[in-house]
């Protein structure tokens, strides 16, 4: 019988939802690694059993898990924690390679991009893990500060991919409020050397050969608050989706302004239409309906709660621009949480489900595309991430 598995990553733990295809009743389990932040837990499409968390604390740094059960149990590949060289928390054996060497191979303490010029550089969490669609022990991990590494034996030891931070407007890249962190990594289902990944605040990037080389793709974005509006890099994008069967056209929730792309991040245009609000953090895509795709507004940048008090998500099904409220199920009075850029995630059953956690604890899930929604649990600590694995 078919089925979900929501991943559920939180200020104080992880926790798994799981129900049957009709999602009627859930269970709950967890915390796992109770006390620590799990900013990020996803799984392999390659192997449902497997998973990944991204898992910190102030204390001991940042480790990374893997179950190869579905969540029952856990294991920091090869061990402890301890300190790198460098004085950057991680786990024993799967502590991050940092290949920051000049051209003459003296090593660096600190990053310098390549054309000279010295930028501290400081590893402070992962926010994102990302495995490849075809082999489990693959995975890509986005970090702060903005840098992407990969591990090819399930997060065993992990290696920069240094052409990322090479790329030639790196010195113009600088933190949102939220630091300078790489939060989005899509993969072209159909050739997965070719990789989006987005940057607060610096933009979005493409590469067509698994790394080695990126461009920006930012055309058509517009910043008011950077000294040119229209600059290729500087752009506080939140987050990227993607539907694997057009992997063409890309949805973009920026710091202000909801955009799409349809030549592969190219170009863009404004797709906002009717929303109240276009500042938000979260966007997907329907599991079967390319163009029907997922928001939810918060008022501004200074005040990260919904308008008027009211959690609406609101869901396009033209691929923009004309918008439409859904409410049922939902509070509509006196809410003020926020739901944060990897805390929104649908299902592949039919029909699609949607579901989202908030800063309040509490994970919504929708099993008809949007239509109404119920709590699957609340009470949580605050969500920082929601991922779905559907289960046949």
């Amino acid at each position: 019988m078919s089925g979900v598995r929501v991943l559920v990553g939180t200020r104080k733990g992880a926790f798994v939802l799981t129900a049957d295809g009709k999602r009627r009743h859930w269970e709950v389990s967890g915390p796992q690694f109770a006390g620590w932040e799990v900013y990020h837990m996803k799984g392999s499409p390659a192997d449902p059993d497997r998973l990944y968390a991204s898992q910190s604390s102030g204390w001991f740094g940042q480790v990374i898990q893997r179950s190869s059960d579905g969540g029952k149990t856990w294991q920091t590949p090869g061990g402890g924690v301890t300190k790198t060289p460098e004085g950057m928390p991680m786990g024993e054996s799967n502590r991050f390679v940092y290949d920051t060497s000049d051209a003459t191979g003296k090593p660096l303490t600190t990053h310098q991009w390549y054309d000279g010029t010295q930028h501290p550089w400081e590893f402070k969490r992962v926010w994102h893990l990302e495995p490849s669609p075809t082999d489990p022990e693959t995975v890509y991990a986005g970090v702060e500060d903005a840098a992407l590494f990969q591990t090819s034996d399930g997060a065993t030891t992990w290696k920069e991919l240094p052409g990322l931070r090479g790329h030639g407007s790196g010195p113009q890249w600088a933190p949102g409020a939220g630091g300078m962190c790489l939060h989005t990594i899509v993969i072209d289902p159909a050739n997965p050397k070719r990789i989006y990944i987005a940057i607060s605040a610096a933009g979005a990037f493409r590469t067509e050969d698994g790394g080695k080389t990126w461009r920006a793709i930012n055309q058509g974005l517009r910043s008011n608050h950077i000294p040119d509006p229209k600059a290729e890099v500087g752009h506080c994008v939140h987050r990227i989706a993607m539907h694997p069967s057009r992997p063409n056209v890309l949805f973009m929730q920026k710091h202000w302004d909801v955009m799409r792309s349809d030549d592969g991040g190219v170009s863009w245009r404004e797709v906002s239409g009717n929303l109240p609000s276009d500042f938000g953090f979260p966007i997907d895509v329907h599991a079967h309906e390319p163009d029907t795709i997922y928001v939810v507004p918060i008022k501004s940048d200074s005040e990260h709660y919904p308008p008027d008090g009211k959690l609406r998500v609101y869901r396009s099904r033209t691929g923009g621009n004309e918008w439409e409220a859904l409410t049922q199920g939902l509070p509509q009075k006196d809410c003020y949480v926020n739901v944060l850029r990897d805390a929104m995630a649908v299902d592949r059953l039919d029909p699609c489900g949607v579901y989202v956690g908030t800063t309040g604890g509490q994970v919504y899930g929708s099993a008809n595309g949007g239509d109404s929604w119920e709590p699957i649990v609340r009470d949580l600590p605050p969500v920082l991430s929601v991922e779905v694995q559907t289960l046949s």
